[in-house]
């Protein structure tokens, strides 16, 4: 909603960078997704330029470049180029076969920072897709379960990001952040509420050692401040915040056009961690998000 600038201009500015040639772009471009024998962190790229691509249509719509939200609708789809129905992983390819042997754990020069395990979810563009993909909601939260309780073994390179471990999730590396939220896309949000209390316990202390990991551009403690608020943006750019569970019992958003958005919690403790109720503006709320409109516009939301 911000637009006190050139729109065109700005486009036109990603879409420039979006086709240039460089790190792994011209194959991504050729392939619909990038090669492990022609780039490193193949994998990451592929899912993070799609990403990327979704961003810039939905830049497009909003100013009527139809024909650049076509092209770029389409290349946020690249993420399916290189998913393995048979594993149900996200693989690197070489020469348009699979690389083998895979290890889903084994971290890799396939992966930016991770394992496979860790970039499975790295679909914030289009997580229903990728449900059906896995095989329905079922089969998804069973995948989302493994992840978070498979242990984590060290194999392939030493990483060092990879810190703060729930079994294969890693809140020390950024491409794992969301995934404590994905359980309300299936139903099962009191799993997001109890993974997300966990993460807040668990990894954030006041003292200098106080974040398991790279604080990147102030990303390991913008999580924190959402999710002690009750919701975070699973997917930047679609205008919702998927609710978890708040750790605060007061908390008031100063908005930049002059509203307050107020929340509150009631019986809220580190015991007290599943959602009972929520009530926004007054009126009992069924959602497992909130928009950036509710906020905007000002009002209160309380959970019980």
């Amino acid at each position: 909603g911000i637009k006190d600038y050139d729109l065109k201009l700005a486009l036109e500015a990603m879409v420039k960078t979006a086709d240039k040639d460089h790190l792994g772009l011209k194959f991504y471009k050729k392939n619909g997704f990038v090669p492990a024998n022609d780039e490193g962190e193949s994998v990451s790229k592929t899912l993070e330029y799609g990403y990327d691509d979704w961003c810039i249509s939905q830049m497009a719509l909003d100013v009527g470049e139809m024909d650049v939200f076509e092209t770029f609708n389409k290349r946020a789809q690249s993420y399916k180029n290189i998913f393995d129905d048979n594993t149900g992983f996200f693989r690197a390819k070489v020469n348009n076969l699979w690389f083998s042997p895979f290890d889903p754990i084994e971290v890799n020069f396939n992966y930016t920072e991770a394992n496979a395990w860790q970039y499975n979810f790295y679909v914030p563009q289009d997580i229903n897709s990728h449900i059906k993909m896995i095989g329905g909601d079922n089969d998804y939260e069973d995948k989302l379960d493994d992840f978070f309780n498979t242990p984590f073994e060290v194999k392939g390179r030493k990483q060092a990001d990879i810190t703060g471990l729930i079994g294969q999730y890693s809140h020390g590396n950024e491409p794992s952040h969301h995934v404590a939220y994905l359980y309300n896309y299936i139903g099962k949000p009191y799993k997001t509420q109890e993974y997300v209390r966990q993460i807040m316990s668990d990894f954030y202390f006041n003292a200098p050692d106080g974040l398991c990991g790279n604080d990147d551009c102030g990303q390991m403690s913008s999580w924190y401040v959402f999710s002690a608020l009750g919701f975070y943006p699973v997917c930047p750019g679609d205008g919702k915040f998927i609710i978890g569970s708040p750790k605060v019992t007061y908390a008031e958003i100063n908005t930049y056009n002059g509203n307050t958005f107020t929340i509150k919690t009631k019986n809220q403790s580190n015991k007290n961690v599943y959602i009972k109720k929520i009530i926004l503006n007054g009126e009992e709320y069924n959602k497992s998000y909130i928009t950036y409109d509710d906020i905007m516009n000002g009002g209160e939301l309380e959970f019980v």
